[in-house]
């Protein structure tokens, strides 16, 4: 569970600079590793970087790097350490077991873990819950320590041990027979919602999806002039969310997906494979960018991937640009601005719409700025899928 305010965990961050992660990357992805942990109720202290061409089989960071770690962690009293990378079973328990050999229990998690257990909270649904388990049960097989505790919920905090160990074969046993259970009764759900989405396929089907906390949830509000939870935290919200829309007497159904996020865990994209149907089955995308972010266009390049992956890349798309108010451009994009006569923001309109890019348009759905704008462009693509369903319609209404 959640660490509350009053025992809030404290965290120390680990990272590598290798030859396919650049110094700067490095930087981004902590600050976002930050923000997951924030998301879960853990206070970041400090980051530890080190360059190596990869890591470390026994304990992520080289021999000497990782024994400034544990200095300061021991000496800080700190709880936990969250790798940005996936870590091995073995890299976990060496790592335990030196903190243990200084009389020190200290929690080692990863960033896949991590978000598994964000995921764990943020599920209100039976579909959403019995997802995010099979995939903690998947993640957690081929690494199984002494870790069961953080999927039996039974002590509070960020990646908990539970109240014992097994012996490894009855533990994979078990797990093993977990994960068929689940698998069964996902399977069972999936059928079901097959056939919800089979009922709608008489209307055009739109779906909102781009990187965790770019704002697709308010932007769903404004549309759909419905309440839809918002909160400014990564995957506030892992349920997808349906409405009906009508746009010029034409009614469309709108659904809110979870963000994706860089090095999501392959267990959870395979776990959550009848969500994403619901972008797969979509008639048009409207992708959502979080134009302030420093790194947006790296968050495009991620999406559009996992897009690629479940088969989706290919559909009529809308790219939106939000949170325009909140945008500040680099020294670089301002002088370019400047030398051809534009504001910022305009010299980045016209990068968009002066190439083969899919059509896009800048607003911010907080401030309700150019919603309409993005409402005639939506209209367009939704009118032409309308009457391709109903090819009559369009004579009626004439």
């Amino acid at each position: 569970m959640f660490s509350t305010e009053k025992d809030k965990e404290k965290a120390v961050l680990i990272a590598l600079i290798t030859p396919k992660q650049t110094e700067e990357q490095t930087r981004e992805y902590l600050a976002e590793l930050e923000f997951l942990a924030e998301t879960a109720g853990v206070e970041t202290v400090k980051s530890f970087t080190q360059r190596l061409e990869r890591p470390d089989l026994n304990t992520f960071l080289g021999k000497g790097r990782f024994e400034d770690v544990m200095a300061y962690v021991i000496d800080q009293g700190i709880d936990m350490i969250i790798c940005d990378d996936d870590l091995s079973g073995r890299q976990i328990r060496n790592m335990e077991s030196a903190f243990q050999e200084r009389k020190k229990e200290v929690k080692i998690i990863d960033r896949s873990l991590l978000i598994l257990n964000i995921f764990s909270m943020r599920a209100q649904t039976t579909q959403a819950r019995t997802q995010i388990e099979l995939a903690q049960q998947q993640y957690i097989l081929p690494r199984l320590t002494r870790m069961w505790s953080h999927l039996s919920r039974q002590r509070g905090g960020v990646g908990m041990r539970g109240p014992g160990e097994k012996e490894l074969e009855t533990d994979k046993r078990l797990a093993n027979d977990r994960i068929a259970f689940l698998k069964d009764k996902l399977a069972k759900i999936d059928r079901m919602a097959v056939t919800q989405r089979k009922n709608r396929d008489q209307m055009v089907r739109v779906a909102l999806v781009g990187y965790t906390n770019v704002g697709k949830s308010t932007l769903m509000r404004r549309l759909a002039k419905a309440e839809v939870f918002a909160e400014n935290k990564l995957f506030a919200t892992v349920d997808s969310t349906v409405r009906k829309v009508t746009l010029d007497n034409i009614p469309f159904l709108l659904t809110d997906t979870v963000g994706f996020i860089r090095k999501l865990p392959t267990t959870l994209i395979e776990a959550f494979k009848s969500t994403l149907d619901e972008v797969r089955e979509a008639d048009i995308l409207l992708h959502v960018v979080d134009v302030s972010h420093p790194g947006h266009e790296e968050q495009i390049q991620v999406v559009n991937q996992i897009l690629a992956e479940i088969g989706a890349a290919n559909k009529p798309i809308i790219l939106v640009f939000n949170k325009i108010d909140l945008f500040r451009p680099s020294p670089e994009m301002e002088f370019e601005a400047q030398e051809g006569d534009f504001s910022p923001i305009d010299f980045l309109k016209n990068s968009y719409l002066d190439s083969e890019k899919p059509k896009a348009v800048f607003i911010s759905a907080e401030q309700k700025e150019n919603l309409e704008e993005l409402r005639t462009a939506l209209l367009e693509l939704v009118k032409q899928r309308h009457y391709q369903i109903f090819p009559n319609s369009e004579f009626l209404e004439a």
